[in-house]
């Protein structure tokens, strides 16, 4: 899943792609890097990001998802990131597939009925807080057991709200009301969460607690470490990979695949 941020303020490529000819021509290159998914947003959902109405999130992201869906072929799913249903119902309007919703459901009471409506796949995510306050220290007892738990219950809403089960993929929220040891808990827990049975979403592409690690600051110098994880993930069953530099996580997730002795999807 190729991210494609159409904002001024995300936390590294903001302001990057802000019309809709640069948008799309970096979507077009992500496909031909190995991209299945491109997953489009227009609201940035950074540490302390505020948040934006759906008028402003349409006028970002439907053009762009009007005009690649002409663009690229239909095997490559189109994913519009925001947990506003009249967002998600604009944007599978004029192309998009499918729905990557951080607040999994709860931000808007109509985003689990919308999805069953149109029978769009939706990623359910786990987060602590909300963007503009997550990361005032956030705290877990056992986070690995109460992102599991949480993750559980939004499921059994989604498949309740009429989606079909197949349709729904979780999604751990690396980095959303996280500390650095939570991450790594739930890195080294992946299995425990992919146990669920349901394909898991894994998103660390660039994320600061990898720079911490590694004495960087620059977020697109974290390429290697990004691809570490997605190694991790592929091993422990992860099976959609939200990054941002397509090209080496497209070789680390196939190498690592072929490891793992599986077929890649």
């Amino acid at each position: 899943m190729g991210v494609l941020n159409v904002t001024p303020d995300s936390f590294s490529d903001g302001g990057r792609y802000t019309d809709t000819a640069s948008a799309v021509e970096r979507a077009v290159d992500m496909v031909g890097q190995g991209a299945d998914i491109i997953d489009i947003g227009g609201e940035s959902t950074r540490p302390g990001a505020a948040r934006q109405p759906a008028a402003v999130q349409i006028a970002r992201v439907v053009p762009v998802v009007r005009e690649l869906r002409s663009r690229i072929p239909r095997r490559v799913m189109i994913s519009i990131d925001t947990s506003l249903a009249e967002v998600a119902a604009a944007a599978l309007e004029v192309g998009a597939d499918m729905i990557n919703d951080i607040s999994a459901g709860r931000d808007s009471s109509d985003m689990l009925a919308l999805a069953a409506a149109r029978g769009a796949p939706i990623v359910l995510m786990h987060m602590q807080g909300e963007p503009a306050t997550m990361q005032q220290d956030p705290s877990y007892t056992d986070v690995v057991g109460e992102v599991t738990q949480f993750l559980q219950q939004r499921f059994a809403a989604a498949v309740a709200a009429g989606i079909d089960q197949d349709h729904v993929l979780l999604d751990p929220g690396i980095g959303f009301g996280k500390r650095r040891e939570d991450n790594l808990a739930l890195l080294a827990g992946l299995e425990q969460l992919a146990a669920m049975g349901r394909p898991l979403l894994l998103g660390t592409s660039r994320k600061r607690f990898m720079g911490s690690l590694c004495a960087e600051t620059d977020p697109t110098r974290l390429v290697g470490a990004t691809c570490a994880t997605t190694a991790l993930g592929v091993a422990a069953g992860v099976r959609v990979f939200r990054v941002h530099d397509i090209a080496a996580n497209r070789q680390a997730a196939d190498v690592a695949w072929a490891v793992c002795g599986q077929t890649p999807i």
